[in-house]
């Protein structure tokens, strides 16, 4: 075996998908909802975007959703309806290929089917559907689409896939997964129809597959055509990866040049994004698929890493890899990976927050990690003509992040961490399940902070003393919020209990069912349970049977409570983000009380006192089992040292939590934008 001259020889190497049609690597950008057009619009902002990423070397960009006609999709959907869109994917066209040599672009075509609400499509009619099927993800029932509309999308999407070519994409995609219009056509819980397009699975693929002709025969037989599909659809009684390989074979017969695999519909309950699934948890879908087929095939969801990626090219399980939400994070991903920086990586750590939020909830997309994300045009840091000396009091990722734009800036930094780590309130959520990822995190900061020269100081506290006997003269203050007094004695705090500092008991009740509370419940939890490594031992060795197992993984060996005095369980979480943390807690038989007051008796009788006062005034109480008492407290803004600093004539700026209260996106967005303008 000789030793491979570069770090990633496969996911470097280039793949012929069809003649003239030749990808330099095997990273692709899977399509990803932008957000940054209110009504479809090709802009500066989103120009930009996708310019970063093409510099930044991957080998495809998948440009979309993009709308073909008025019925599939919301006015912000990016559009290319008529002759009249052309000319602006052409500049846009030009400025990519400009930007990163050799990268190639290909617009997803989108019809969402069901998923747009009634009145909701850029069109304003009803949405349409094979069949009238309640949506729980637009909580609507759409319209039954005709036979003669079924025709008339079928050649809307022809002409659509005309226009993209003549705009200048180097091919063309139609989403055929997610749960979007034609899976629901593939779906036998969505196409209940009676007619030709229903019933049989050869009549429930007979609108995608004449679809597909459609589009190969407008576009003619040279150029790529791509088809994203579900390898599973993950919806009780929908299709499998049986189904899905039968009907990717057909695709393939159709025309279809490159498959883009991917995991199931947004209804699921079944985690594809979160940190909950493993990294390349899903690649088993495109390799099922890559079995059934002859032609290339991709693998996507939960790839953030350059070596799962070569290890999944290695299986042979895909032909490409999908890297959306990683060159989110980090649109310089391909060109570190490929010269040996992986270190330099910023990660995608799968919280979901700017992303998914975005993608789903008409907001802009945006990123945790990366604070210039969707904002390049924005931010773009200019390097400083006065290097002149910085303080960033506090390492967490505020003081962290802004010490890394200042210092690419040319200033002179210096960071004071009070403690003996980077990462801040990092450190806790990487000690959360399914928040491991957080440490990737703040081995970027250590790596950065240190290539870039910024001098870190450990366990040194900011005061105004100090830092005036430095002689600093500008000051980022990041030192994060001070603590809320803690409203029972000989309670532990969540920081004990995810620290490991302290061990709960048989009977644990968490106070404050924000996401701190929630995720310290859920840490106790998942401790309480069988860990992984015992259940697969348990499988593989058929010590248990399957139900058994699943059984035995939804056990909790303690008897977890989790109250909250205010308006809900899971505030702080971002909408569409919490119900994966919220399912588990269920899953193993956490319970979850709205009171209006508890009543600490440990010392009493071992118990704490739940009451609760109904809409009608009537107050009820009760008495549970308590050894363990839990205060998820918050924080509160402190600017004390930025006051101090300026009644000292020093330039004081207040950064993260001790300037307001929030979250790690919100802090790190705030940094960056603060770096750039300093």
């Amino acid at each position: 075996m000789t030793k491979a001259t570069e770090p990633y020889p496969r996911l470097f190497s280039p793949i012929e998908i069809k003649p003239g049609f030749t990808l330099k690597n095997r990273i692709f950008m899977p399509a990803l909802q932008s957000g940054f057009s209110e009504d479809g619009s090709v802009n500066r902002r989103f120009t930009e975007y996708y310019k970063a990423r093409a510099r930044g070397g991957a080998g495809l960009l998948i440009i979309g959703a993009c709308r073909f006609e008025s019925t599939g999709a919301k006015p912000n959907v990016m559009r290319l309806a008529g002759e009249e869109d052309i000319p602006m994917w052409q500049a846009f066209n030009e400025e990519i290929h400009a930007a990163g040599p050799g990268v190639k672009t290909a617009l997803q075509l989108f019809h969402a089917g069901r998923y747009v609400a009634n009145g909701a499509s850029a069109g304003g009619g009803d949405a349409l559907a094979p069949s009238a099927v309640y949506s729980s993800y637009s909580h609507d029932t759409p319209r039954p689409i005709t036979v003669e509309e079924i025709h008339r999308l079928i050649a809307d999407w022809a002409a659509g896939a005309v226009r993209a070519q003549q705009a200048g994409f180097d091919a063309v995609e139609i989403i055929g997964s997610a749960g979007y219009l034609i899976s629901q056509f593939l779906s036998p819980v969505t196409n209940l129809r009676t007619d030709e397009y229903g019933g049989s699975a050869e009549n429930r693929r007979r609108f995608p597959l004449e679809v597909i002709r459609a589009v190969r025969a407008a576009v003619g037989p040279e150029y790529p055509v791509i088809l994203r599909l579900s390898g599973k659809d993950f919806i009780p009684g929908s299709n499998g990866l049986e189904e899905a390989a039968a009907f990717a074979r057909e695709a393939e017969a159709a025309g279809i040049d490159l498959l883009n695999v991917t995991g199931g519909w947004h209804e699921t309950t079944v985690p594809q994004l979160p940190g909950d699934l493993p990294r390349g948890g899903l690649s088993y879908l495109a390799a099922g698929i890559r079995e059934a087929v002859h032609i290339p095939v991709t693998a996507c969801n939960r790839i953030n890493s350059p070596a799962v990626a070569e290890e999944i090219l290695a299986r042979e399980d895909a032909d490409l890899i999908g890297m959306g939400r990683a060159l989110l994070a980090d649109p310089e991903l391909p060109n570190k990976a490929r010269e040996g920086r992986t270190a330099e990586i910023r990660p995608c750590v799968a919280c979901n927050q700017g992303c998914l939020v975005g993608a789903f909830f008409d907001r802009p997309i945006c990123c945790l990690t990366n604070g210039l994300a969707g904002r390049e045009a924005e931010l773009a840091p200019q390097p400083v003509l006065r290097p002149e000396p910085v303080l960033v009091a506090g390492g967490g990722p505020a003081g962290c992040a802004c010490a890394i734009t200042l210092a690419r800036r040319g200033y002179s930094v210096t960071l004071w961490e009070a403690s003996g780590r980077l990462g801040g309130q990092l450190n806790l959520a990487a000690a959360c399940p399914a928040k491991g990822e957080f440490r990737c995190l703040i081995r970027y900061y250590q790596t950065e902070l240190a290539q870039l020269g910024v001098q870190v100081r450990y366990n040194a506290t900011a005061t105004p003393e100090a830092i005036q006997a430095a002689g600093f003269r500008r000051v980022v203050v990041a030192v994060g919020g001070a603590a809320n007094p803690m409203p029972f004695e000989n309670a532990a705090t969540a920081e004990d209990i995810l620290t490991g500092a302290v061990i709960p008991g048989k009977h644990v009740v968490v106070v404050g069912g924000s996401f701190k509370g929630v995720e310290t419940a859920r840490y106790i939890a998942r401790a309480s349970s069988m860990s992984p490594e015992e259940l697969f031992f348990l499988i593989t060795q058929k010590a248990e049977t399957p139900e058994k197992a699943a059984e035995m993984a939804d056990s909790c060996r303690r008897e977890i409570t989790l109250v909250e005095q205010g308006r809900k369980i899971g505030l702080g979480y971002e909408p569409g983000v919490a119900w994966t943390v919220l399912q588990e807690l269920r899953r193993l038989h956490v319970r979850t009380e709205k009171l209006t007051h508890l009543t600490d008796r440990r010392a009493v009788d071992g118990t704490v006192v739940l009451e609760r006062q109904g809409q009608d005034g009537t107050v009820t109480t009760r008495a549970i089992p308590c050894d363990t008492l839990v205060c998820a407290v918050g924080v509160h803004p402190d600017e004390g040292l930025t006051q101090s600093l300026t009644e000292l004539g020093i330039e004081a700026v207040s950064l993260g939590n001790c300037a307001r209260l929030g979250r790690a996106i919100g802090a790190i967005s705030a940094a960056t934008e603060l770096g750039c303008a300093f």
